[in-house]
């Protein structure tokens, strides 16, 4: 089991803290009609019911016990509202190594967020988890995401092509390949 951190992960402008029940009221309103979100995530649900948001948030509370994947909700830390999501998809103890996903809702993109939210968990990866390499993979044509990991301080490795084919663009999809090791990313 690894513990969320406590008090949740923030620096005054985004926090990050583990799912919780009473997000699954705002989570369909979040994706459903987000072209964005239905483009690059193939793997979520469309539409997005509330079914489906319960089972996620299910799933991303138990993922903290068996510390197989460690899923953040991403909040604006001045409101306090949900903007989206973001977490470990992956974890390899042997290795200390994990891999990183992320999304933001439409009303939350363009004011650095998701650029915040991916340094505060990466350096919390590094500090708490005591990871030695972490990575994010980003299609190749989803530009935002893929200057998200490189603003973050995050370096281009490569392209992995033909990773997974992708019902919704009905074609293969090709991953950018982004890592930080320790000390490579500032806070």
């Amino acid at each position: 089991m690894i513990r969320p951190p406590d008090p949740p992960l923030s620096d005054g402008v985004v926090a990050l803290r583990p799912w919780r029940r009473d997000d699954v009221a705002v989570l369909p309103g979040l994706i459903n009609g987000d072209p964005e979100i239905e483009r690059w995530l193939e793997l979520m649900p469309s539409p997005y019911t509330k079914k489906d948001a319960r089972e996620w948030v299910a799933r991303a509370t138990e993922a903290w016990r068996t510390g197989l994947f460690l899923p953040f909700a991403v909040l604006d830390a001045k409101t306090g509202e949900v903007a989206g999501g973001l977490g470990f998809n992956s974890l390899d103890a042997e290795s200390a190594s994990g891999e990183i996903g992320y999304w933001l809702s439409a009303g939350a993109r363009g004011r650095g967020l998701t650029t915040r939210a991916l340094r505060l968990v990466t350096l919390w990866g590094f500090d708490a988890l005591g990871l030695e390499r972490i990575q994010v993979r980003a299609e190749e044509e989803n530009v935002a995401s893929c200057r998200v990991a490189a603003k973050a301080g995050y370096r281009r490795e490569g392209v992995i092509r033909s990773s997974r084919y992708n019902p919704r663009l009905g074609r293969r999809m090709n991953f950018v390949l982004y890592s930080a090791l320790p000390g490579e990313i500032q806070a």
